[in-house]
């Protein structure tokens, strides 16, 4: 493990200076080190994902495919505390009828997914992108077919 703590503060030290020609101070690589230990801990990748590179907490809205309605209103917000709040409303059945979620959610292991737990009738994974989500299938594959991109939410400004 010790070497492991040394490989990382060697190469984020290289990159820091690399990357600009700002001092890199010890509390720098300390903080950098210490973040690395704790996705450690937790089990977390290492490295760039959705879950490290991306703004990815916000709304993102769009209408999905509906077999016997005219489609699906989605409304999804992602906190940065990890709870979520959706929205959906399943346009020209009962227009009225919204149903409502809200709790947390989790990243899979590869941290380009999330699960929205208590979610149970209803899609409940999708793959974080920038500025947009894809709502998966019940296996969290990505949905395939003519219909595919009209699975995605898109980030509101």
């Amino acid at each position: 493990m010790k070497c492991l703590y040394s490989i990382f503060t060697l190469f984020f030290l290289v990159l820091l200076s690399s990357c600009s020609n700002q001092e890199v101070t010890k509390k720098d690589v300390v903080e950098t080190t210490d973040d690395i230990q704790e996705q450690l801990r937790e089990g977390l990748p290492i490295g760039d994902n959705s879950r490290t590179s991306l703004d990815w907490n916000g709304t993102y809205s769009g209408i999905v495919p509906c077999a016997d309605c005219e489609g699906i209103e989605t409304t999804l917000t992602l906190n940065q505390d990890m709870t979520y709040f959706i929205v959906t409303n399943y346009l020209g059945r009962n227009d009225a009828l919204e149903e409502t979620f809200n709790g947390t959610f989790k990243w899979d292991e590869t941290g380009s997914k999330i699960f929205l737990e208590g979610v149970k009738y209803a899609p409940n994974q999708y793959k974080i992108g920038e500025n947009q989500i894809w709502q998966l299938d019940k296996s969290g594959n990505m949905i395939t077919g003519d219909l595919a991109d009209h699975y995605i939410l898109y980030k509101k400004p």
